[in-house]
């Protein structure tokens, strides 16, 4: 289990069409990561970044060739990764009520 300290960072796997990523979870975690004063790095599925997207997904995320998204990685020291969200794919008020149950949990506070 991961200690609960600080996040250094927050990744998205996200793409621009997509209602659950823009604006329900891109919005309000960089704006998070804004107050923490912590990067938020955008990984768009759509562009050359979808090698370093997918990777993520593989590794630490629910991962699948067509995987869902937004997916939430919070990166700790020593490049520990935590998968914390994936888009509800039963619509976008579940994903927008995950992410504020994730902003209310602490967990990006440490």
């Amino acid at each position: 289990m991961q200690n609960m300290s600080k996040p250094k960072s927050i990744h998205i796997v996200y793409a621009d069409w997509c209602p659950h990523c823009l604006p329900a979870t891109v919005e309000p975690l960089v704006q998070k990561a804004r107050e923490l004063g912590i990067p938020c790095a955008l990984h768009n599925i759509d562009t050359e970044d979808e090698p370093v997207a997918d990777d993520l997904v593989k590794k630490y995320g629910d991962w699948k060739p067509d995987y869902l998204i937004p997916q939430v990685f919070l990166e700790y020291e020593g490049s520990k990764f935590k998968h914390v969200l994936t888009g509800d794919p039963r619509g976008v008020a579940l994903t927008r009520k995950a992410v504020d149950d994730l902003m209310a949990s602490g967990i990006l506070t440490g």
